[in-house]
């Protein structure tokens, strides 16, 4: 009975110590296969609370320091855009949105399972312009132009704290999946040219701060760099 039980202990430690050295690596690298995010507001967008989707849009660096790694952050969007302005009886725009962000900061891991819970928080620099058009959508509107074009963008700084969950399928390979919360700063430029004969141009510009909840991102992790 003793040797029964001696043996199960040893059986026990060497599956942990196992677990431990599973995630021993120097440096990971990461793709975003899979993304539910929400965009800044554009212009005086209406629904601008709903979520975009977007598939591989993201690329993560990660230098291992036993529980602690630090992280390097890009993502990238690049697709057409359509919406309402101010109401959907009022306008409609339409055009090109292009969103990319540059973010540093540290990951910190509760325990080294295969299963790992994390938090973590980010900083950096953040872009979003839309360029394209709107038109008039209410019928009791005299339509003096057949369209506005607009150029409106956001340029600023971004803090994200981040929540996740990482499983290990091999020592090497792990999945992910993280939830977050950015704080964007920015500064916001809208440049609008008339249909009229003058082709009049107006400029406007804010500084301005939301929260943009990202709540669902998920992708592949590879360690690389074995430090055993």
């Amino acid at each position: 009975m003793r040797n029964t039980l001696l043996l199960v202990l040893f059986l026990t430690g060497t599956s942990a110590a196992f677990a431990q050295m599973s995630g021993d690596y120097n440096y990971s690298i990461g793709i975003r296969g899979y993304t539910v995010m929400q965009m800044p507001k554009i212009l005086n967008e209406s629904g601008s609370k709903y979520f975009t989707n977007s598939t591989l849009n993201g690329v993560m660096v990660k230098f291992n320091d036993n529980q602690i790694s630090y992280r390097l952050n890009g993502t990238y969007y690049n697709k057409s855009k359509q919406f309402f302005n101010n109401c959907a009886t009022c306008e409609e725009a339409n055009g090109k949105l292009v969103d990319y962000s540059f973010k540093v900061g540290f990951e910190k891991n509760f325990n080294y399972a295969r299963i790992q819970p994390y938090f973590a928080i980010d900083i950096g620099y953040r872009s979003n312009t839309f360029s394209g058009q709107t038109e008039n959508r209410n019928e009791l509107k005299a339509s003096e132009m057949a369209s506005i074009q607009v150029e409106a963008s956001k340029t600023g700084f971004v803090l994200t704290p981040v929540l996740g969950i990482k499983a290990s399928i091999t020592d090497q390979i792990s999945f992910f999946a993280e939830g977050n919360l950015d704080f964007f700063y920015s500064y916001e430029r809208q440049e609008t040219t008339l249909g009229d004969a003058a082709n009049t141009q107006t400029f406007k510009r804010y500084y301005k701060a939301e929260f943009l909840l990202n709540p669902f991102s998920v992708g592949i992790q590879v360690h690389l760099g074995s430090n055993k």
